[in-house]
């Protein structure tokens, strides 16, 4: 077999190869051999059927299944003989197998080039400054004591700004001038000046008091954020059942006795301080190593495949519609433009490619593993972060094929505790 490499980038290659007119006919004999022996035709006892006649009545099939043998063993033997790896499944375009005839044909592949991730010393970072001032307790504080807020019912006066309204609460689409069958839901809490209200709604229920009933109707605006609402008229039907009023607790002793171990404000105080303190460490450390991470990325000078920064794209893509998800949101209900955040998301996507080039070759360099025993306390603590069992964590992990993706994510890990362990660290 004989092979040649085309340039057409620094990671497209061509791949021009030829299997031997031999080989090719001798692969057509042994396939049209397997074919004699099951092929039934009228005049011919079973097993029996002439070569030439199997060649001529089955033609389509033998070729396509030599083309098939023939040319990921000639793909393989042609990318171990030129030494290349592809990051991605070679294309092979139009492929014409003709008995007495060498098959030639092209696979394209992309791979990467060498990469020399330099000097480590010689990368320059700063450890950013964990610092909490008053002000930052003093807001935690703050939604700590809105988060304790209790509700009260109101019996003196109509609904007003703030108010939370229970209601009986049905709703119908307006069709030529006549709402439909709808759909009714109970004790439904709407919580007046919400911005999840729908526009003109809190008009409709201020000066409404427990036990009255209204009729209403609203337009929804052509841009409203959900998509199967625009430009709708909705009819409302409000039956009133409680009104109550949020009532938020003095900053004091009691409320850190209730919200926390704390027996006093002072010592909340201090907890709260001691947390932020640590959230702060937590976020210097991710913008350290995300910095770390962009000088890593800027040792690649040369255009990385376009099918890795996909795979990357897909990824974040994933992790946004598990956070909808996990808040509780229809990724198809959220007026994401997702093509437009794909495109927004590109540039990004190619420099974590490109940091995660150099860590591998690092990696490599290094001779940084994970164990087995490593992938499965880390498929533990997934398990337990899920509340799983090991076992139903790991068979997922199978049956998605992650395991191996959660090795590569691991030795990632540790090659950037190595690297940041070698560059210089300001601040320290």
């Amino acid at each position: 077999m004989k092979s040649d490499v085309v340039e057409v980038s620094e990671t497209k290659k061509n791949l021009v190869i030829e299997v031997p007119r031999e080989e090719v006919d001798a692969e057509i004999d042994r396939v049209t051999r397997n074919f004699s022996r099951s092929a039934r035709l009228p005049g011919f006892r079973p097993g029996k059927v002439p070569p030439k006649v199997v060649k001529q009545r089955f033609r389509d099939e033998i070729l396509h299944e030599v083309a098939h043998e023939l040319v990921p063993r000639a793909v393989d033997a042609a990318l171990q003989d030129k030494g290349l790896q592809p990051v991605d499944t070679p294309d092979v375009g139009h492929v014409d197998v003709r008995e007495g005839e060498a098959l030639t044909f092209t696979a394209t592949v992309e791979t990467l080039p060498p990469v020399d991730p330099g000097d480590l010393a010689s990368i320059q970072l700063r450890r950013p400054k964990v610092q909490v001032a008053d002000q930052e307790v003093d807001a935690a504080l703050e939604r700590l004591r809105q988060r304790a807020a209790r509700f009260e019912p109101v019996e003196d006066r109509a609904v007003g700004d703030g108010d939370t309204v229970v209601t009986d609460l049905s709703r119908a689409t307006v069709e030529n001038g006549e709402a439909g069958a709808g759909e009714r839901h109970e004790n439904v809490s709407i919580e007046v000046g919400s911005p999840a209200n729908p526009p003109g709604f809190d008009a409709e229920l201020t000066g409404l008091r427990p036990g009255d009933e209204k009729t209403f109707r609203l337009r929804y605006p052509d841009d409203y954020a959900i998509e199967s609402l625009r430009g709708k008229e909705i009819e409302y039907r409000v039956a009133v059942r409680a009104v109550r009023r949020r009532v938020v607790p003095p900053l004091d002793d009691d409320l850190a006795k209730e919200v926390s171990s704390a027996e006093t404000l002072e010592a909340l105080r201090e907890q709260v301080r001691e947390q932020l303190t640590r959230e702060a460490a937590q976020e210097a450390e991710a913008r350290l190593r995300s910095d770390l991470l962009e000088a890593l990325a800027a040792r690649v000078a040369f255009e990385v495949p376009a099918v890795l920064v996909d795979r990357d794209l897909d990824r974040r893509t994933q992790e946004l519609i598990g956070r909808l998800l996990a808040e509780g949101v229809d990724p198809r209900q959220a007026g994401i433009d997702w093509a437009a955040f794909r495109e927004d998301q590109r540039e990004a996507a190619a420099r974590a490619v490109r940091a995660t080039i150099v860590l591998d070759e690092v990696a490599r360099r290094e001779d940084i593993a994970v164990s087995d025993e490593d992938v499965e306390r880390q498929v533990a603590s997934l398990a337990e972060r899920s509340g799983r069992t090991p076992a139903a964590m790991r068979a997922q992990l199978d049956r998605d094929g992650d395991v191996e993706r959660l090795r590569a994510g691991l030795r990632r890990e540790r090659t950037v505790d190595f690297v940041m362990s070698r560059a210089t660290i300001a601040g320290e």
